[in-house]
């Protein structure tokens, strides 16, 4: 019945791998545990979980733990933050209207109909024509002139193109009243925006455009050269009378309309154009009288007989 001292082991070679190491621990611990007293097996416990081998695989392994709590943490939160993102974006997608989630097809659609509607207003209320007296065949210039070129090249003109020739266009028109009054690098780009639009896009691009467009229903040739050629010198004979007009209009018109959101702006323009359009068509839109050697010719190069 004498009481034995603590058992002493002879140190093994300390495994190269961090799972053998975890594997030696537990067999040692557990021989221990075995082998010896109460009281000694708590002494050699505790040497054992203050040996260095111990402590650096427990610390190891509690190292890999933690760090991979973390990461399943993190792409936990990432996920989380993605949907949460894709439900925001949906909800404002959503409470968006239709000219803000499709800013071109809708003002192509206001382009087309308004430029119509006013030649029809024209020849209903100031030419006093009923409605089976239509000119469909000059209506039909505003349609495809207000679909071609009011819908679709303007469009491409002053949004594609002047956002990239003016980039504070859109931050611009974002900001307050009392914050545009204050930016003045948008302000320099509105005014260069405006001066583009009333010296170089209206004068030399939009009505050389729309008298050639007449010319091709009115014309009397099926030359395009013609058309071209007829179409520029009506437009010089009367450019004073149009430029002055067209500048009186589109001068305030365009300091609005430079100012605004871009899937507002160009609805706005094209309700402009209306009156506008109106305008044009009742003075520029009736042709004129043709001399009938000028019929005969187109005539006879159409192909038909006279």
């Amino acid at each position: 019945g004498e009481s034995r001292g603590p058992r002493r082991f002879r140190v093994l070679p300390a495994p190269a791998t961090l799972k053998g190491v975890q594997l030696f621990c537990v067999c040692r611990h557990r021989m221990n545990m075995l082998s010896t007293p109460l009281l000694s097996r708590g002494l050699n416990t505790s040497r054992i979980a203050a040996s260095p081998l111990w402590l650096g695989a427990r610390s190891h392994v509690q190292g890999g733990l933690l760090r991979r709590s973390a990461t399943t943490e993190s792409a936990a939160a990432a996920k989380g933050k993605i949907k949460e993102a894709a439900a925001t974006g949906a909800v404002k997608n959503v409470s968006k209207s239709f000219a803000e989630r499709n800013p071109f097809v809708f003002q192509l659609g206001v382009a087309t109909a308004k430029t119509s509607a006013a030649d029809i207003m024209v020849q209903v209320v100031v030419d006093r024509k009923k409605w089976d007296e239509i000119d469909w065949k000059r209506n039909g210039i505003f349609v495809v002139f207000g679909f071609a070129y009011l819908g679709g090249f303007q469009y491409w003109l002053m949004v594609n193109k002047f956002s990239k020739w003016f980039p504070t266009r859109q931050r611009f028109a974002q900001l307050s009243l009392g914050e545009k009054i204050r930016d003045t690098a948008g302000m320099a780009d509105a005014l260069k925006m405006v001066a583009f639009d009333v010296f170089v896009h209206l004068p030399l691009i939009y009505f050389p455009s729309y008298y050639t467009c007449k010319e091709i229903v009115t014309g009397t040739s099926w030359n395009p050269i013609d058309w071209i050629r007829d179409g520029c010198m009506k437009y010089w004979n009367n450019k004073e009378e149009d430029c002055l007009a067209m500048i009186k209009l589109w001068g305030p018109s365009d300091c609005l309309q430079f100012s605004m959101p871009i899937h507002i702006s160009m609805p706005f323009r094209h309700m402009v154009s209306f009156f506008w359009t109106a305008y044009v068509s009742f003075t520029r839109g009736g042709g004129e009288e043709v001399e009938p050697t000028k019929v005969k010719r187109r005539l006879s190069v159409s192909g038909d007989s006279a």
